[in-house]
């Protein structure tokens, strides 16, 4: 890793929350604003590693900060060595259990391990996890919820500025004729060489993923992601064997124990982990083992600032999910030319806040 030798100072934590650009109407819910909570990791020696969770619902940001303070009372005083606090950590929240609020605030402080590695190593994380910094295929998602066509498609053109040739659309309007006229309205807009991914955010019971999957098996989408519960396994393993559409999941798997769970069960064709649920830096890494050992294409879920640094260090990449959320509280943003999301090539993550947008969209 690195012989760099860093001490636990303290965590901060503030919460924050960014209008974002365009409404991302899912059939679950419409999100107008990203809540994220921004966590900085003071070391002794001076460096800062730093990361930031997206907290879905802005009430979830106290519990994150109130296990993130249990954290530094467990890791105060000790070194900075990632795998070995996720154990000491994974340990003293058995009983509680390594999910949900406590599963992402261990999954930030350990990117901000690694940042701070990283930093202290004077290399991009890329290059602390063996591989040069590369530019990184993306998909633009920043959009394209559900809406009527006419607007939609509007919408799917402007998401390709930046030369992206391919965008995300969310499904799951009441009918599948809905569902085949947003499709194709985008698709008319875009042209045939954009490739377009399907969401459907776990709208369907499987009987109805079967119908709306093998209607769309004639669209020439990319991937079919999420269309049932989650973690109905034998159900996505059914859908998988059946339709010619790659099904997409992963960005709910629990750790990389829920991965190799559904590699297991075949429950999918492709996966793409979250980096606050499949346990940071750390957990990523043994993920990409997984779907390495197996031959299964790898994309990123959200965090495509710390997501880039990753694909590049995973055997299988495929695809990265640029969303722009954290654009507007950061010094630098991630830069898209042509559609490859570009890692910086200053050590760490590369993530800095910049102050006075903090102070502008910071949330009690």
């Amino acid at each position: 890793m690195t012989g760099a030798r860093l001490t636990v100072r303290a965590i901060r934590a503030r919460a924050v929350e960014v209008p974002m650009r365009h409404v991302l109407g899912t059939s679950q819910a419409a999100v107008r604003a990203a809540p994220l909570l921004l966590v900085d990791l003071e070391t002794e020696e001076g460096i800062t590693g730093r990361a930031y969770l997206f907290c879905y619902l802005p009430a979830s940001a106290p519990g994150i900060v109130a296990i993130l303070a249990e954290i530094e009372r467990l890791t105060q005083g000790e070194r900075v060595a990632p795998l070995d606090a996720w154990k000491k950590l994974a340990r003293r929240f058995t009983l509680v259990g390594v999910q949900g609020i406590v599963r992402m605030a261990m999954s930030a402080f350990d990117v901000a391990c690694w940042d701070a590695l990283a930093i202290a190593a004077g290399q991009p994380l890329a290059a602390l996890l063996g591989c040069a910094p590369r530019p990184v295929r993306a998909y633009n998602s920043n959009g394209l919820g559900l809406m009527e066509p006419g607007p939609l498609a509007d919408e799917a053109e402007e998401l390709l500025e930046g030369g992206f040739e391919a965008l995300k659309l969310r499904l799951g309007y009441p009918t599948l004729a809905e569902d085949l006229a947003a499709l194709r309205a985008v698709r008319k807009r875009v042209g045939g060489s954009v490739a377009i991914m399907v969401d459907y955010n776990q709208a369907l019971s499987v009987a109805e993923a079967l119908e709306r999957g093998r209607a769309l098996d004639g669209e020439g989408i990319a991937w079919l992601e999420e269309p049932i519960r989650h973690d109905d396994y034998a159900g996505a393993a059914k859908l998988t064997r059946s339709l010619a559409t790659p099904v997409q999941i992963g960005e709910n798997f629990s750790l990389p124990y829920g991965m190799e769970q559904a590699l297991e069960a075949e429950a999918c064709d492709l996966v793409m982990p979250d980096l606050e649920r499949i346990g940071g830096v750390t957990g990523w890494q043994r993920a990409a083992a997984l779907a390495a050992a197996r031959g299964i294409g790898m994309s990123s879920h959200l965090f495509p600032e710390v997501s880039v640094h990753l694909l590049c260090a995973t055997p299988t990449a495929h695809w990265l999910e640029y969303v722009d959320w954290a654009a507007p509280i950061l010094a630098e943003p991630l830069r898209i030319v042509d559609g490859m999301a570009i890692p910086p090539e200053r050590p760490g993550c590369g993530l800095a806040w910049d102050e006075d947008a903090v102070a502008r969209y910071r949330i009690a």
